[in-house]
């Protein structure tokens, strides 16, 4: 009785072994995972903020790049009326985007005069 009371507790003893095994190596991936996400995500912030700070320059460079007179965005937009398919290039042939272009036109529409003067050089142009 005792070799087998000897072997019960050598087999628990194993099984106890086993599992302390076991669980240190989900623990150990479970660290190494945590690891990588947090280096990860760290990495993300980084970016972010360099893409950020890109994107704000972007727009000071598109506010800068639109200073045509209402007059010029009046005849430019008379001329995307006459030419919807070729938009893209007619903006681009005056160095705008879609974007710069309806910005302009907005920063027209909020003086009156401006606005006037981009009415009548659509009208001219179309």
């Amino acid at each position: 009785m005792q070799k087998a009371t000897i072997t019960a507790k050598t087999t628990a003893k194993a099984k106890d072994m086993e599992r302390i095994s076991a669980m240190r190596n989900i623990t150990i991936g479970i660290a190494a995972l945590s690891l990588v996400l947090v280096l990860g995500c760290k990495k993300q912030e980084n970016t972010s903020e360099y893409n950020n700070s890109s994107s704000n320059n972007t727009v000071a460079s598109q506010q800068a790049t639109t200073n045509l007179s209402p007059e010029d965005l009046g005849k430019l937009g008379a001329e995307i009326k006459k030419h919807p398919k070729d938009a893209g290039k007619i903006l681009s042939d005056k160095g705008l985007t879609q974007e710069q272009f309806e910005q302009a036109v907005r920063k027209v529409a909020e003086s009156p005069s401006d606005s006037k003067k981009y009415a009548d050089a659509y009208k001219k142009a179309s």
